[in-house]
């Protein structure tokens, strides 16, 4: 654990290209001695409150401004299904298996003002697939669906190798590069006119809302938008079995430029951008804060 941190320190020097540079001004640890190994952190889009997983689980949102953490649900959440919505809400879904040994899914919806949780989509087997709105949020189903009120705004989600698009009411539907895996992590960007998703084989890849091929941007993994202008991923390697290191890197849009935030060795991973704040975490679960500056 020492030695991690150690590495993740390192990552405290300029980076250029160009005439760019990208300096790593701090980073700090969060929840140091409150929480155990936490994973999967998400921001909302002003980075004043942060959700992630415990390791067993369960789903908790932390306020900066408070220094409070808030425990809302000890049912099972998978990495990928609990988001904040464009209304400032927290959408998330539960699974458990029925008496047929099927898993069951159900959405949920939690205030993080008031505290207060409700179901919003009732259990029901087969996939229910998040999809972040820059005015709400769905939760989309092959059986039923759920959208947090008539207008949600702009919204993307991905179904195999499909990226859905939602503008003005209307779904729109891409496939701009071939993926025999599919699509992941679909994330769109602070001003709503741009898409990033990671398509198996190929990497990262932005698009407008028309489905056109802005930049392909690398094999790296789950995107986060940190402007307008540039994203933080994670890139790891493996032999196979399990990984041999990870990194969190910053990536312009247009694919002109990169620079690694922490180093291979660190194993670091998951990031997630908003307000001017990084978070990643580490596998051991050791959530940390980075605050970056940007010259260009």
């Amino acid at each position: 654990m020492k030695n991690l941190l150690l590495s993740t320190l390192l990552g405290l020097s300029a980076m250029t290209a160009g005439a760019q540079m990208v300096t790593v001004q701090s980073t700090t640890r969060l929840l140091q001695g409150v929480e155990g190994p936490a994973y999967y952190p998400v921001l909302n889009s002003d980075g004043s409150r942060l959700l992630f997983s415990s390791d067993g689980g369960s789903l908790k949102v932390y306020d900066f401004a408070d220094n409070v953490v808030t425990r809302v649900t000890d049912d099972y959440v998978a990495g990928n299904d609990a988001f904040f919505g464009g209304d400032g809400q927290v959408y998330y879904v539960t699974q458990q298996a029925g008496k047929d040994h099927l898993l069951y899914r159900t959405g949920h919806a939690y205030d993080p003002v008031t505290r207060q949780k409700r179901v919003v989509l009732d259990a029901q087997h087969g996939a229910v697939r998040p999809a972040a709105a820059t005015r709400g949020a769905a939760l989309k189903s092959a059986a039923r669906s759920y959208a947090s009120s008539a207008s949600i705004g702009t919204a993307v989600w991905t179904q195999g190798s499909k990226v859905y698009v939602t503008v003005n009411g209307q779904d729109r539907v891409f496939s701009p590069v071939d993926s025999w895996a599919g699509y992941l992590w679909p994330t769109l960007s602070p001003d709503g006119k741009r898409v990033a998703f990671v398509a198996a084989e190929t990497g990262i890849v932005v698009i407008d809302l028309r489905g056109q091929v802005l930049a392909m941007l690398g094999r790296y993994e789950m995107p986060s938008w940190y402007d307008n202008n540039y994203l933080v991923a994670q890139h790891t390697t493996d032999d196979g079995r399990q990984f041999t290191s990870s990194q969190i890197v910053l990536l312009k849009a247009d694919g002109t430029f990169k620079a690694e935030l922490t180093r291979p060795s660190s194993m670091t991973m998951q990031p997630t951008a908003g307000g001017g704040r990084i978070v990643y975490t580490t596998i051991d679960g050791l959530l940390t804060e980075m605050r970056i500056q940007i010259d260009e």
